[in-house]
């Protein structure tokens, strides 16, 4: 195989239909460990020589350079995790958000403090240099821990001098029950781990290995073959040994062989610590232990989760494997310290990569062309997709194909021995039935690669990587998407039974109970039993009108059929725009508008009919720019087929060259007569919504006045390697009218450099709107972890301080500061006799699980169809609201997830953090240029 290949951006087109899913708001998401049934698809950057290793290769000389310092107070290029209105009827698996879909990185509109900013901004052109810290780390002395993994023990930070007094006072009171809640009981997944000796002292050394020996199961052996010396009872993680006894000397020095071809290894033993049971490092050790003891009971590792291959089911038709498995891990909290375990998956294709390519490679060989043709398909499928290679059970994400590298080129270890690729894979893994053809893929460091030194680019051969999670053909294939998720979604009746199993197993099997016992460590069969409060239902209102809804199903879709909405828009001035085989279609879809718009206040006058004689992309920009004026109202495009070109070059002309709202339908979605009039209906108030008006209100009695609440996530774009950071700010005391804008971030970067500039456009625009600025200002955070907590302190919010100094003139507002977290392994189940089921909506846990150093909780906002649900938690990192307790933050909370216009019911996150979402990435995804600042106080975006 031979040649190169332009990576392509790949998707399908979008229509922007309701979020009325086939998974609504807030299901039960597929239970997949650590890597996710979507992936991102990247962009193709070309072969990549004379700068890779092979995985887990730290040889290979640091070529970064240093990113220019920020003006700004701090800055970070803190990389992160990573809908348009247009995927209708789909969530994601991540964050049980309906699913979202430019270049351009100046600001519209004013800009205060013009003269702070200068300099500040990140150079796109930079992206090269990526995983370099940025200056104000330098000397900062919670830098390192900030950089923890998501899921590692959450360091313990005070965050001194930003979270205000009243914070600590709250401690206490978030434990009663508030106003408006009753008290309840729930059951956690989480079981306490006792230790059984009073006098418990271990002791930590660091391990060498010279040669160096890069598979962990080989050190590992070393290890136990010098059981002798360090006795049965051990923890050993690859580089860190615990043992429970002191060595004679602090050093110690032993020999072992490699078994594939006799290579003498010198082993070092340094002593480095001791380490008491109060010690944080204990956690460390108690979870080496745990996965020591899930090997014991035949799991196997993936990536960072245990999964049991003997319990493998495989979807012969889309040759998938389903390997079940458990998500486990010992964390500290208020109740002590706690082991955390939750049902997982990991779905991994049967045909490596290998045999992916030769497949498509006899497809397309005979073709004109073939070869260009070949290479374009193998990027378009295989990029931006997250691999497992078996000889050591771990995940990389794949950024490029090199084609014209193969096993036989070479590479410089660390000692400047030249070895090529099949004979390291040989020698270190003992794998030799190599084809020596097959090009190699390309994977970059991940950041905890890059914190211990391995910054060069990691290479990976076809033959040993094998896809994992859910493919585009079938997510294309509603059965066969169906099938896969019912063995996935776990009821809660059977997933707390799998728990349980799971303890009583360690209980019984005797090599894990003598390890435990060697350890003084015991786990109890007994969940942990959590007291929380259930918040009373929301009033939700309409123009005349109280909608009622069952609180243990908050859908009050039905009850607000043919209601007079609360504030309707009507359209007297509107073009669509359609393909002449969809007239018939049309002609009957305006009909239905009209028919359905009056009872709900819309009246649709007779719209400008733009008949296109085809489908083309140039055919409906054509047809555009010959009929949008500035009068014009909205524009709705009916589109025959998924076509995401055609999609994205819509939304760029209304939301960039053309400012007016825009509204895609796919043809088959009013093709159905029967179902044409609920359609048209949801369709119709979904054009309200873009045209400024309201449709339900949520009364805030008690909440403080003059309140704005905004609404931060960040979008990464991995195909063009680009991320966008949405910023939304509420206009009104309903919280219902919102004004909203983008700012471009480096590739990756979660942290937002220009918070300050989004900020101020927010408060002024709320001064034009109300004649004052806000009093009090709470922020929701999307898309932050627990090791990012501190920077998101130093680098956003200390910019959102600085903005609020310049702009009121004598006394800053009050402002606090929410994190949102939805990737947590915390669940909770409402226990009936001996019967499981989830919590009612409303549900607030603020006690056991929480931290002692926080003021945070839990909030089970939404009901699933199926499956566990899955709570939010919320952290107050920031607070000088003094009115505002942490009930007050919980019911707040709990409001603004009723508020969400494009779901008739409760979603998981808060209205605003839901609509900074949808924003970005209807701009990383679709549009990739700043939207027309004309816009901004619209939700053009749903």
């Amino acid at each position: 195989m031979s040649g190169r290949a332009r990576g392509r951006s790949r998707g399908r087109a979008r229509n922007d239909e309701p979020d009325e899913p086939a998974r609504r708001p807030g299901d039960s998401q597929p239970t997949f460990g650590e890597n996710q049934l979507i992936t991102p698809r990247g962009r193709g950057r070309g072969a990549y020589r004379n700068e890779s290793q092979p995985a887990r290769m730290p040889n290979i000389e640091h070529a970064a350079s240093q990113l220019q310092q920020m003006r700004i107070d701090n800055t970070s290029n803190q990389p992160r995790r990573g809908n348009d209105d247009v995927k209708p009827n789909l969530f994601s698996s991540d964050d049980n958000r309906p699913i979202e879909h430019g270049d351009g990185f100046s600001e519209a509109g004013a800009r205060p403090k013009e003269q702070l900013m200068a300099g500040g901004r990140t150079n796109p052109e930079i992206y090269q240099q990526q995983g370099t810290r940025a200056k104000f780390f330098q000397g900062n002395k919670g830098a390192q821990s900030g950089y923890q993994e998501q899921g590692n023990r959450p360091r313990e930070s005070n965050f001194q001098g930003n979270i205000q007094q009243e914070n600590r006072q709250t401690s206490v009171v978030r434990k009663a029950v508030g106003l408006g809640s009753t008290n309840i009981h729930v059951i956690a997944n989480a079981f306490p781990v006792e230790c059984t000796l009073t006098e418990w002292i271990l002791y930590q050394y660091h391990v060498d290995f010279n040669p160096q020996v890069d598979s962990k199961k080989v050190r590992c052996a070393m290890i136990a073959d010098h059981k002798d010396l360090l006795g049965e009872t051990r923890a050993f993680d690859g580089m860190k040994l615990i043992i429970p006894r002191r060595l004679p000397q602090e050093v110690t020095e032993v020999y072992s062989e490699m078994r594939s071809d006799g290579t003498r290894i010198r082993i070092t033993i340094t002593m480095t610590n001791e380490i008491p049971p109060v010690s944080a490092e204990s956690i460390h050790i108690f979870n080496i232990i745990l996965k020591r003891a899930q090997r014991m009971l035949g799991g196997e590792q993936i990536g960072r989760n245990y999964y049991n291959q003997n319990l493998r089911k495989t979807n012969t038709a889309y040759r998938m494997d389903i390997i079940p498995g458990f998500l486990a891990a010992i964390q500290k909290f208020e109740a002590g310290n706690l082991l955390l375990i939750d049902v997982a998956h990991k779905l991994l294709q049967t045909d490596s990569i290998l045999t992916q390519m030769t497949n498509l490679y006899h497809l397309y060989k005979d073709q004109h062309d073939g070869d260009n043709k070949f290479w374009d398909r193998c990027r378009k499928q295989f990029i931006g997709t997250i691999v497992l290679t078996r000889y050591n059970n771990k995940t990389y994400l794949i950024d490029d194909i090199d084609s014209d590298k193969t096993p036989l080129d070479t590479f410089e270890l660390r000692n400047g021995e030249k070895i090529s690729y099949a004979d390291y894979y040989r020698k270190q893994y003992n794998i030799t039935d190599l084809d020596e053809t097959q090009p190699m893929l390309i994977s970059r460091p991940k950041e905890k690669d890059k914190r211990v030194g391995r910054t060069g680019l990691i290479i990976l051969l076809p033959q040993l990587c094998y896809v994992t999670g859910m493919t585009d053909e079938i997510n294309n294939d509603r059965t066969a998407k169906t099938s896969i998720q019912t063995l996935t979604r776990v009821a809660p009746q059977q997933r707390v039974v799998s728990l349980t199993e799971f303890v009583q197993q360690i209980q019984t099997n005797k090599d894990v109970q003598k390890m435990m016992n060697d350890w003084h460590l015991r786990i109890p069969t007994q969940a942990l039993n959590i007291q929380a409060k259930l918040l009373d239902p929301e009033i939700i209102k309409q123009k005349d009108k109280q909608l009622r809804y069952d609180q243990t199903k908050p859908d009050w879709s039905k009850d607000m059929r043919s209601n007079l909405l609360t504030t309707a828009v009507s359209l007297k001035n509107w073009v669509i725009i359609f393909s002449r085989k969809n007239r018939g279609t049309v002609v009957d879809f305006i009909e239905a508008l009209k028919r359905v718009g009056p009872p709900m206040g819309i009246n649709f006058s007779q719209p400008i009919v733009v008949e296109l004689p085809d489908d083309r992309n140039l055919s409906y920009i054509t047809g555009l720019r010959q009929t949008v004026e500035s009068t014009t109202q909205l524009v709705l495009c009916v589109l025959p087929s998924s076509k995401e070109d055609c999609y994205n070059a819509i939304k760029k002309f209304c939301c960039v060259d053309h400012p007016v709202p825009s509204q895609v339908v796919l043809s088959r979605t009013i093709l159905k007569k029967p179902n044409l009039q609920s359609v048209s209906t949801n369709i119709a108030i979904q054009l309200n919504c873009k045209l400024g008006g309201e449709l339900w209100v949520a009364s805030m009695p008690g909440m403080t006045t003059g309140l704005m609440i905004v609404g931060i996530d960040v979008f990464h774009d991995k195909k063009n390697n680009k991320s966008y950071a949405g910023v939304v700010c509420s206009l009104n005391k309903e919280c219902t009218r919102y004004f909203s804008t983008v700012t471009p971030q480096l590739s990756g970067q979660e942290l937002i450099d220009g918070i300050y500039v989004k900020f101020a456009e927010g408060l002024k625009k709320y001064h034009q709107v109300n004649g004052h600025l806000p009093g009090n200002i709470v922020v929701y955070r999307d898309g932050v972890g627990d090791g990012q907590l501190d920077m998101v302190m130093e680098h956003e919010v200390k910019q959102m301080q600085g903005c609020t100094v310049d702009l009121y003139p004598d006394v800053p507002p009050k402002m606090a500061v929410v994190i949102v977290k939805k990737r947590i392994s915390q669940r909770f189940f409402s226990k009936n006799h001996q019967n499981y089921s989830n919590p009612t909506p409303g549900t607030v846990v603020d006690s056991a699980l929480t931290k002692s150093e926080w003021m945070d909780f839990f909030l089970v906002s939404q009901s699933v169809r199926q499956g566990t649900v899955s709570p939010t938690h919320y952290n107050v990192i920031y607070n000088t609201i003094t009115s505002f307790t942490a009930d007050r933050f919980q019911r707040l909370t709990y409001k603004l997830c009723h508020l969400y216009y494009n779901w008739p019911g409760t979603i998981r996150v808060p209205a605003p953090c839901q609509y900074a979402h949808k924003l970005a990435y209807l701009v990383g995804q679709n549009i990739r240029k700043i939207p027309h600042p004309a816009l901004s106080d619209r939700l053009y975006f749903l």
